[in-house]
């Protein structure tokens, strides 16, 4: 497995959540958006342990129809389908907040971004801070994780790989 080269700085977040985090900070070194990192795995079990969770799948509508998406029936919970970049020329949804806002999720719930492998979701999470967001969360191995020797995925790790709940 290839290693990161990602410097993050550790932080403990709620729940004493040992997580990966990117703080953007402004000349008065006030803090002005956070995203935490986490592993599928983390995901699950803190959509499972908390009640104003929600994980959002950023990825695009082919991919949620011909790869699988995440299903969290198992917690009684949804997940919510909104395109960071839109098919098939992958330009930024521009209507992502206000998509995200239809879900009537509050600026203080607890937000999981998912994608293929992690990095839509980051810009998507570092979009969402950026509108007063205060807990979200970039799933960083995604739902099909990195890729592996033959360029393949959901090998090494990742929400598939992992064997989390999932359906075509």
């Amino acid at each position: 497995m290839k290693k990161s080269t990602k410097k993050f700085q550790t932080i403990n977040s709620l729940n004493d959540l040992n997580s990966r985090a990117i703080t953007k900070q402004n000349s008065n070194s006030e803090k002005i958006s956070k995203v935490l990192f986490v592993s599928s795995i983390e995901c699950f079990e803190k959509l499972s342990e908390i009640d104003n969770s929600y994980l959002i799948d950023v990825r695009t509508k082919p991919e949620w129809l011909f790869v699988g998406k995440p299903d969290l029936r198992v917690l009684d919970k949804q997940v919510h389908f909104v395109s960071w970049q839109e098919y098939p020329n992958m330009e930024i949804n521009t209507n992502f907040y206000k998509q995200i806002l239809n879900y009537k999720i509050n600026k203080d719930d607890f937000i999981f971004l998912i994608c293929r492998s992690g990095k839509r979701s980051l810009s998507a999470a570092l979009n969402l801070t950026k509108f007063g967001f205060l807990n979200i969360y970039n799933v960083e191995d995604g739902f099909e994780g990195d890729t592996n020797s033959k360029n393949q995925r959901s090998s090494i790790n990742g929400w598939k790989f992992n064997n989390l709940p999932w359906r075509q």
